[in-house]
């Protein structure tokens, strides 16, 4: 597994811990608006050096556990995000080393590996999971850019909602991709989801698709409408600015 950076401190992505971000890079979407590019291409043009500028740096995995071994007691979670961390076979071995420590462990996963997913939840290897929806079924290839198994997402959301788990869906509401319409399909995918957090789309840092930079985003006023409709459809919904 490769690591393309690490957030020694976050407040705010794991609820009610204080924990450290491991980030892996690599990535099997394309998502034009995806603002961590440097880790989704780290072999187009976006090598360590981009990473480094971009806040990131690279580790090797003695020095990251080295690092956890002395946070622990200050930190009481851990967050692997990435990129996508399910697309790497070592992940179920790095996390168990990370839970010997003594850490929670919350995965961001964009749902493309349900049989990952299935054997982490099995082994609990996870205590909290949040699973991006990028678009309705129909939109999938579209917004991602590359062939999405469709029966891999619903087996995913099938997953974490029978899991038992702490979990959130989310969706980055980019205007021209996403509409009205399709969060109101959107939800009935999650329906019975626990939390599903719609995000204001950012564009003012370096995206997968420049052409997406400086892009503007929904107004709150529509924001606050999309996530009145999602609440219709999912049962759930909030906005997350």
């Amino acid at each position: 597994m490769k690591i393309g950076g690490l957030e020694k401190l976050s407040l705010i992505d794991y609820p009610d811990h204080i924990a450290a971000i491991v980030f892996t890079q690599g990535c099997n979407f394309r998502c034009s608006f995806c603002y961590n590019p440097m880790l989704v291409l780290p072999d187009a043009g976006r090598d360590d050096r981009n990473i480094k500028e971009k806040g990131f740096s690279p580790l090797r995995l003695e020095n990251l556990f080295l690092f956890l071994h002395e946070r622990f007691g200050r930190l009481d979670g851990v967050v692997i995000s990435g990129g996508e961390p399910t697309m790497h076979k070592s992940l179920p071995n790095f996390i168990r080393k990370i839970k010997d420590i003594g850490y929670d462990v919350k995965l961001d996963t964009n749902g493309t590996n349900p049989q990952m997913l299935a054997s982490l939840v099995k082994d609990k290897l996870v205590d909290y999971i949040a699973m991006d929806l990028k678009a309705p079924i129909k939109k999938y290839e579209e917004i991602t850019k590359v062939k999405t198994s469709c029966n891999n997402l619903k087996k995913s959301v099938k997953i974490i909602l029978d899991s038992g788990l702490p979990h959130e869906f989310r969706t980055t509401v980019v205007p021209g991709l996403l509409t009205e319409d399709d969060i109101l399909e959107m939800g009935k995918i999650i329906k019975g989801a626990k939390n599903w957090y719609l995000q204001v789309f950012k564009s003012d840092t370096d995206l997968v698709n420049p052409e997406f930079q400086k892009k503007p985003a929904y107004s709150k006023k529509q924001m606050e409408k999309m996530v009145d409709i999602g609440k219709k459809s999912a049962g759930v919904c909030y906005l997350r600015e």
